[in-house]
């Protein structure tokens, strides 16, 4: 996989009016290397790991990546972390740089696991990802989640996946 690169999505005409219908194939098993690849973060208030202010978060810093034309056509990823219980930061894969917007670059190496179900299991998903990179003799840095559909749209298209992106 090339630097900087993850699968091509449709991104033009979701059956849904939203979300793309996700293929865990091109994500699932994968390793990904970023290297200064260009963000925008925002965050949330969470309240012991679920975000309080995620709606609202989403629309702001969405309609300003869009509006500034910096929203890939093809690529889209968002990573969520939680640093602690109580805050969320969410990277949103961009083309370029948005004024007004907190512009980080990421680089690492990235192992990625695909799951489906709801977030409550994130947690165990966490511990399956460590033993995953574990028995890839990597060790595990900071864990990312891409959370792929809205959840109204995981309920139309009866799936929720999820990826897990393991910075090793």
């Amino acid at each position: 996989m090339e630097t900087n690169r993850v699968p091509i999505q449709d991104m033009s005409a979701p059956e849904t009016g939203c979300c793309p219908r996700f293929d865990p194939t091109e994500w699932d098993d994968k390793e990904f290397h970023f290297r200064d690849k260009l963000f925008i973060r925002g965050k949330t208030a969470n309240f012991l790991h679920m975000p309080l202010n995620m709606k609202g978060m989403m629309t702001k810093t969405w309609g300003k990546i869009q509006a500034a034309g910096a929203a890939s056509p093809d690529q889209f990823v968002l990573l969520s972390c939680d640093p602690s219980p109580w805050r969320g930061e969410h990277y949103f894969w961009v083309d370029k740089e948005v004024e007004g917007l907190d512009n980080v670059r990421l680089s690492g190496d990235f192992l990625t696991k695909v799951f489906d179900g709801p977030f409550r299991d994130a947690g165990k998903w966490a511990k399956e990802t460590e033993e995953f990179a574990g028995a890839k003799g990597r060790k595990m840095n900071r864990l990312f989640f891409y959370f792929t559909t809205c959840p109204k749209c995981a309920e139309q298209y009866g799936k929720n996946y999820v990826v897990a992106f393991a910075q090793v």
